[in-house]
């Protein structure tokens, strides 16, 4: 176990992955304990060009009785390794290793007997796909999905027959950098340095990006195709998204008030497709990391997720006295 570069009370395990055909491989848990602990637990998924610094949305669950738990994936933030490509995926199973590590973590030595998954943009996508493929192994009691990446955000040309040239690319080239990204206007809502209000690292999350590659769009394009395909979650889903987007690529103050990566209408059309029991919740003035939003936003976020959260989970404010306690003796291991 070792403290985590947010300083107590973030502690942090690497979870060896082995080998790729870029060399070594590693995942990194953050964990946060609650001051009352109640058996629940929430594994926060990250998404693209993105990992875990949100430590007010840690605080949330904390203080109703949640510990909580962040994966930066592998080739994200605290798990990029210097020989690596940012990022990079061929197939959002590559994850699952990951995704079972930490649920074995959370649920077999911390002991907890619930355990809420949430995502954001892809990482909103990769769980969904994760807990359909986990579903009779019962890995998650609920779901909650942050802007989920459903669907690319261009018009239809671009989505399905230029998407899927651009995956046939993707098998014979997968690092070939794509002559798009995701530009700076989200970056610059987010950054206090620019127009926003937060402050993260930029090697980790950089304002425009890292470069976006085909074998990681046809990655993308795969999983999407699966979800709108069907999944049969047997969970509670939330999938919680802004009222509108923002589709400029330059600067102008209603980026601030949208989501400025992806079209909410994508969301909330597919939304359906995830199982037989979901939920949808819009947020006017929402950004496209919800949590990431306006303070009046965002409270209005943590009211709804939390209000979801009872309904369906059972998950009530914390009481006044424990009704569990940590596990002692966790095998959280060192970071190399």
């Amino acid at each position: 176990m070792e403290q985590d570069v947010l300083g107590p009370p973030y502690e942090r395990q690497t979870i060896d992955l082995g080998t790729d055909d870029e060399g070594p491989v590693v995942a990194t848990l953050v964990r946060r304990r609650a001051d009352r602990p109640t058996g629940r637990a929430v594994l926060y998924v990250h998404g693209f060009v993105d990992y875990f610094f949100q430590t007010h949305l840690a605080d949330f669950y904390a203080e109703r009785g949640w510990d909580f738990y962040a994966l930066d994936l592998r080739k994200y933030g605290r798990s990029l390794l210097p020989h690596q490509t940012p990022n990079f995926c061929r197939d959002l199973s590559d994850y699952f290793p990951e995704l079972d590590a930490a649920t074995t973590v959370i649920r077999d030595e911390d002991g907890h007997d619930t355990l809420l998954a949430m995502g954001h943009s892809t990482g909103g996508l990769l769980i969904s796909l994760w807990a359909h493929a986990r579903r009779d192994a019962a890995a998650v009691d609920g779901l909650v999905l942050n802007s989920p990446f459903f669907d690319l955000n261009a018009p239809w040309l671009v989505r399905r027959p230029l998407a899927a040239a651009v995956s046939r690319l993707g098998r014979r080239a997968p690092h070939r950098v794509l002559p798009f990204g995701l530009g700076t206007v989200y970056g610059e809502s987010l950054h206090a340095d620019h127009r926003g209000e937060w402050t993260y690292d930029l090697a980790w999350k950089p304002l425009a990006g890292f470069p976006v590659r085909a074998g990681w769009l046809a990655a993308i394009r795969t999983a999407q195709r699966q979800l709108r395909a069907g999944l049969d979650i047997p969970v509670p889903v939330l999938v919680a998204c802004s009222t509108r987007s923002f589709r400029g690529t330059r600067w102008h103050d209603s980026a601030a008030l949208a989501d400025a990566v992806l079209d909410v209408e994508h969301m909330v059309r597919w939304a359906p497709r995830l199982g037989r029991h979901v939920t949808v919740a819009r947020f006017d003035g929402g950004k496209h990391d919800l949590v990431l939003s306006g303070p009046a936003v965002r409270e209005q976020v943590f009211t709804e997720v939390g209000r979801w959260a009872e309904a369906f989970l059972g998950a009530g404010p914390t009481p006044t006295t424990p009704t569990a306690t940590p596990t002692s003796g966790s095998t959280f291991a060192t970071s190399g």
